[in-house]
């Protein structure tokens, strides 16, 4: 595998996504992209006892999907790589506790599903692996008590604030099989501005995007024009703005194609999203459901999926610790031989 200047992985044999699966949440199904998802739920309860049980359910339907979709079983699997925002990400390894199958668990916060998807490129094109199993999960009601206060408190939350994602999102990547191809990830570096609000962190965010995204085009000698799409993780509309103006000051000029799948996944109308979404499965769900579908039907041929993750915890808000955060980046081309 070549390296593209200081932080690019260029994968020669262009991994590819050979089947994908997304499961939504009430809020999500009910979003611009609904019509988007495999599985839509109307109860974000899902039948569970617990939030945390519910979510664990989501992200079992994922998986399954995906293997379903791929026409595979468990033990087809050569490695399993995720994550969600749960501590010890108790989601997603809970759910493959049935599975007896090689995995590693990514956190990046809502960053991990394009650290998950580099890994998983790496592994297939190191030869280390055949086929890997990628997905994460998320829920607003288990974020909330996490990161903020749980949900029975009634907080009041800012225009700034965004909503976690209920929903999960996993796919399959093999040598061949599909036109949708892995072909770079750029890694991120920590950064830290010193904000230390949980209810800001899409301006925590911003300047690891905006990091990222400008290692990537000096990595590769591209510009953003290069791309159908170039789609941060969750920075939702405030964040957004913050990352365009941090581009413009590197000198990088920002095209309309960059956009956010925080900003893509609500409909600002829809009650209590405030700034748009946020959560591991944020930018999994659109990506997954939406952005590779337009690469598969044709209508796009090459884009940038920056994630974006703040790396707070229970413990490091309690003792009121400024929030570092990092953002993978991860290209997407159709390859027109499909295999």
């Amino acid at each position: 595998m070549p390296k593209s200047g200081r932080q690019t992985w260029v994968f020669a044999s262009a991994p590819r996504v050979i089947s994908r699966a997304t499961v939504a949440g009430k809020n999500e199904s009910q979003g611009p992209l609904g019509t988007c998802f495999d599985i839509r739920h109307h109860d974000d309860r899902m039948g569970e006892d617990t939030w945390e049980h519910a979510e664990r359910a989501l992200a079992d339907e994922a998986f399954a999907l995906a293997l379903a979709k791929a026409n595979l079983k468990p033990e087809d699997i050569d490695l399993v790589v995720g994550a969600d925002l749960n501590a010890q990400l108790i989601s997603y390894f809970f759910s493959l506790r049935h599975y007896a199958v090689p995995a590693m668990g990514m956190y990046a916060a809502c960053a991990s599903i394009c650290q998950s998807l580099a890994v998983g490129a790496l592994a297939i094109d190191s030869g280390m692996a055949e086929r890997v199993l990628v997905g994460t999960s998320s829920h607003f009601s288990t974020a909330e008590r996490q990161f903020r206060f749980p949900t029975e408190y009634g907080a009041q939350k800012p225009p700034s604030a965004q909503r976690t994602v209920t929903g999960s999102g996993a796919a399959v990547l093999a040598r061949t099989g599909s036109p949708i191809a892995i072909t770079m990830a750029t890694v991120g570096q920590v950064l830290d501005y010193g904000l230390e609000s949980p209810w800001e962190m899409n301006a925590a965010m911003a300047p690891a995007a905006a990091a990222t995204i400008a290692a990537h085009l000096a990595d590769t000698g591209r510009t953003l024009a290069d791309y159908d799409c170039v789609a941060t993780g969750d920075l939702g509309f405030v964040g957004h703005e913050i990352l365009c103006d941090l581009l413009k000051e590197r000198g990088i000029a920002v095209p309309d194609n960059v956009t956010d799948c925080g900003m893509l996944i609500f409909d600002r109308n829809q009650p209590e999203v405030y700034s748009g979404g946020s959560g591991c499965a944020c930018c999994t769900m659109v990506t997954f459901g939406y952005l590779l579908r337009k690469l598969e039907e044709g209508e796009w041929r090459r884009i940038l999926v920056a994630a974006t993750g703040a790396l707070l915890s229970m413990v490091s808000v309690q003792q009121q610790d400024t929030i570092p955060c990092i953002s993978h980046a991860v290209v997407f081309e159709r390859k027109e031989d499909g295999s």
